[in-house]
């Protein structure tokens, strides 16, 4: 029996380092998709030191083709996806009065938009029992007046993944969004560890979830 994989979209240092390392220690293979291909090597070499079976894929999350390539790749290599973590977050420091349609709309492409491909690049090679998982924020709610389109794309992000839940659930796909009421730090409640944990739980329950499913998890509960 092959072990389950996990595909983070957006992978880093901070949250998506602290994914992988959650579900490698659970057994996942881990399939890491970044833009800058020296960082995803350096990221991808920790987690193999880790003893997690890693492999990684350059590709812009803006770039339609190559995300879906990436994601097909790693799908096609194992022969399933059980797991797609969604963790991009495009940072324009600039507020509302400043911010100009296209800035916001190229934003929300990166931060939003691009788990559609993502997802639908892994439906293939998804069966019952896997799930999409995305990463929140607070701000989706209480808008960082600084980075006007950071909150516009968390709010996008939450209602495509509820979107994304009511359209696979009856292929017993689930989908959930983490909502991260917080700034990430270490030994804080905040922590990536600890907000780890929880993603590693969602994918746990996604398999025997049923009505009670929550699409949208606040961290703190």
């Amino acid at each position: 029996m092959t072990n389950k994989v996990i595909v983070i979209v957006g992978a880093g240092p901070g949250l998506g380092s602290a994914v992988a390392r959650a579900f490698g220690s659970q057994g996942y293979d881990v399939a890491l998709v970044a833009r800058n291909p020296e960082k995803l090597e350096a990221l991808g070499t920790s987690l193999q030191e880790l003893g997690i079976t890693t492999g990684w894929s350059a590709a812009d999350v803006t770039d339609s083709k190559a995300l879906a390539a990436a994601v097909e790749r790693f799908g096609g290599h194992a022969g399933h996806i059980d797991a797609l973590h969604f963790n991009p977050s495009i940072f324009t420091p600039k507020s509302a009065a400043e911010l100009s349609a296209e800035e916001l709309l190229s934003d929300l492409a990166g931060g939003a938009a691009a788990i559609l491909t993502a997802a639908q690049a892994a439906r293939p090679f998804m069966s019952a029992g896997s799930v999409i998982l995305a990463t929140g924020s607070i701000n989706a709610d209480r808008p960082w007046t600084t980075v006007a389109s950071l909150g516009v794309q968390k709010a996008a992000l939450r209602n495509l993944v509820t979107a994304l839940d009511q359209s696979l659930r009856s292929e017993g796909i689930r989908a959930a969004t983490v909502t991260i009421n917080g700034t990430l730090a270490e030994d804080t409640e905040f922590a990536p560890d600890r907000i780890a944990e929880v993603f590693v739980k969602l994918a746990e329950r996604a398999r025997t979830a049923g009505q009670d499913w929550q699409t949208v998890v606040p961290y703190p509960a």
